[in-house]
């Protein structure tokens, strides 16, 4: 059952959470045009002392979806705003696709509040040339189709995922107005990268699928080369979505993260 994080009057954030509360904090974020259930998979094979909340952002999932704010400060901004509804003060970040993005950008922002970061499948950049879906989402009007989720979701996995699994993410994306998708994949690719803007110094986990026609290689080892002492990690036989391909793998490098978090 989700509850309901109040960010500020009338605007409240719908997250579900697992694990010991007294255990490391984790957020978990998820990509444009995902939600929270994208998660799912990954919040089952978390240990119990990993304490994981993940919440539908802004235009996503249940939440509200405002006429404007899709930029990544925006996003940024509504992290810290939720981690003070649920009382977190700090927590380990971890990003999905452009979730990581938002982390990013949260984490330059706001060091202190930071304890570590795992980005999934995350750009360390998207000024450069635009996705070939690009051209469609320019002219998008709703409802959004559903073959056309669909098929977007497909393209971006390199292996077989179950299909209750499938048919949720399908199910999540058609929840968003086309608005949104237009405006918020906008607001990321006119963003400014984070890591152009200053510095991230916190325990950093890469994690890229060998098969990831979005993003390339040598972005990723860029990254793991301006964050000190990030540990970049390379899924055979995984596409962009780490999370949704390979959930068990990537909850095993999370609690690999966290524990290290803990011991410093």
């Amino acid at each position: 059952m989700a509850r309901l994080a109040a960010l500020r009057k009338g605007f409240e954030l719908p997250y579900v959470v697992r694990g010991d509360p007294d255990g490391v904090p984790v957020v978990l974020l998820h990509g444009w045009v995902d939600s929270r259930r994208c998660f799912d998979q990954l919040m089952v094979a978390l240990p119990h002392p990993i304490r994981a909340f993940a919440f539908d952002q802004r235009g996503h999932g249940d939440a509200p979806k405002p006429a404007y704010g899709y930029g990544l400060h925006d996003f940024a901004d509504d992290v810290g705003a939720f981690m003070d509804a649920v009382g977190l003060e700090a927590a380990v970040l971890v990003g999905a696709s452009s979730g990581g993005y938002v982390a990013q950008r949260f984490a330059v922002d706001n060091p202190g509040r930071t304890l570590g970061m795992a980005l999934l499948g995350s750009p360390r950049s998207l000024r450069g040339p635009r996705p070939p879906f690009a051209d469609v989402l320019a002219t998008l009007e709703g409802p959004i189709d559903a073959a056309f989720a669909r098929e977007l979701s497909e393209g971006m996995v390199a292996r077989e995922v179950p299909e209750a699994v499938m048919a949720t993410l399908c199910e999540e994306n058609l929840k968003v107005p086309a608005r949104v998708w237009r405006d918020a994949f906008e607001g990321l690719l006119a963003a400014e990268p984070p890591l152009e803007t200053g510095r991230i110094s916190t325990p950093t986990l890469i994690a890229w699928g060998a098969r990831d026609s979005l993003l390339p290689r040598a972005d990723q080892q860029t990254m793991a080369a301006e964050i000190p002492g990030a540990r970049l990690v390379i899924y055979d036989d995984v596409g962009h979505l780490p999370v949704i391909e390979a959930p068990e793998r990537v909850a095993a490098d999370i609690t690999a993260l966290c524990e290290a978090v803990a011991s410093r």
